[in-house]
């Protein structure tokens, strides 16, 4: 009988056919089954080219095609144990394309030893082609030793081909234990993110199930009606998917714990501070957070730009000396812009009202005042130079832009 199953243990989904059914499938069935699946010889049947819980369309097209459902086989594996079991396979592959490629080099160097073997000998070169029944015999004999020495470049060829995709497997089976903080911090966040969104799902979920249950008739997009066992089904794939995030988070967590921990905090980062980030180097920390730093990029073409990055990403601190920029705004200073007023762009003058260290107070007229947090930047032809930038009375940004004083 026809079915397919849920294989736990690899998050995939596998259509087991009997030989009839599948011949009297249309080509059209054949087609997407071919889209979706990939047929595995070690078990028999079509293995699905996505795993959970992106198995929407290849359960789809397992239920248009009519087979039924045959249930889960298999023990569900941890996130750590699904990155054993790729590191293994990886290596597995290194071993095979190993073989194989000494077994490739070894075929070269038979198939081009008869030549070689003749290195020296000029007169075996130089003979001439003989039309008596031995010179051709020697001339077959020796193209023959001809072809398979330009075989044997192939071989070696092929010899150097299986080695790099054994290197290739040998890196796979090294990155599936990441060396990098930062990346793990990454895959943390991510996981923690899919779980609030699920768990959110899950809260609307329930309320679908006390809205069936009170009596009301909900209907999916397809004009279908909603029922309590489809919305428990939901659930459940909720659950199983929060279940593979809060195994992903755990295994990133062990990773940063091996990796000797996410050194820096709030606690020992201060605004100031020059620090050397990942892919960025030399930065000055211009505000800090519970979860990221705001920097700003010092050396390098992308010096003078700026950004966020978690604590995770930094490497080191260069300079723990605080060096504070006070910003060239003064107050009664007035500025002139040229601000959208909906129709054109028109003059606006703005009134310095209010400074502190951090913060500059802007009024226009009877128009609300803006407090705005000044930003030192580099300019493009390397001068240095603060910025108010603000949201403008009706559409679009303004900035202000004053050079630093003694630059």
């Amino acid at each position: 009988m026809s079915e397919y199953i849920m294989n736990k243990e690899t998050g995939k989904i596998e259509l087991h056919f009997n030989k009839a059914d599948y011949l009297a499938l249309s080509e059209e069935q054949k087609k997407d089954i071919k889209s979706n699946y990939l047929f595995s010889r070690a078990k028999s049947a079509w293995v699905s080219r996505a795993k959970f819980p992106n198995l929407y369309r290849a359960e789809k097209v397992a239920k248009d095609l009519g087979l039924l459902n045959g249930g889960n086989i298999g023990e569900k594996l941890t996130f750590a144990e699904q990155m054993e079991r790729k590191a293994e396979r990886a290596e597995a592959r290194a071993e095979r394309f190993d073989y194989k490629s000494n077994k490739a080099e070894e075929n070269g160097k038979n198939l081009q030893k008869p030549i070689n073997d003749m290195h020296g000998d000029i007169a075996f070169f130089t003979q001439p082609n003989i039309n008596s029944s031995s010179g051709r015999a020697f001339t077959n004999k020796r193209n023959r030793m001809w072809e398979a020495w330009e075989k044997g470049f192939d071989e070696f060829k092929k010899s150097e081909y299986y080695a790099q995709r054994a290197e290739i497997a040998r890196q796979t089976a090294e990155n599936t234990k990441p060396k990098d903080k930062a990346f793990c911090d990454r895959r943390i966040k991510d996981a923690e993110k899919t779980i609030r969104a699920q768990r959110k799902n899950i809260e609307s979920y329930k309320q679908y199930i006390d809205r069936i249950s009170n009596g009301e008739e909900i209907k999916r997009y397809s004009g279908e009606v909603l029922t309590i066992e489809t919305v428990n089904e939901w659930i459940e794939h909720s659950e199983e998917i929060i279940d593979d995030a809060i195994s992903k988070s755990v295994y990133y967590h062990e990773c940063i714990e091996e990796l000797g921990g996410i050194q820096f905090s709030k606690e020992n980062i201060k605004e100031g501070y020059i620090v050397d980030i990942d892919r960025w180097g030399k930065c000055l920390v211009r505000g800090t957070g519970k979860v990221n730093i705001t920097y700003i990029i010092l050396e390098g073409g992308a010096s003078g730009l700026g950004g966020k990055a978690a604590y995770a990403e930094i490497k080191s601190i260069i300079s723990d000396k605080v060096e504070k920029f006070i910003h060239p705004f003064k107050e009664g200073e007035k500025y002139t812009v040229k601000e959208w007023n909906g129709k054109e762009y028109a003059e606006k003058e703005y009134t310095i009202t209010k400074i502190t260290n951090d913060k500059v107070t802007l009024k226009s007229g009877n128009e609300r005042a803006k407090s705005i947090k000044p930003k030192r930047i580099r300019t493009g032809n390397g001068e240095i130079e603060w910025t108010l930038s603000f949201k403008g009375a009706v559409y679009g940004y303004t900035a202000i832009h004053k050079k630093e004083e003694g630059k």
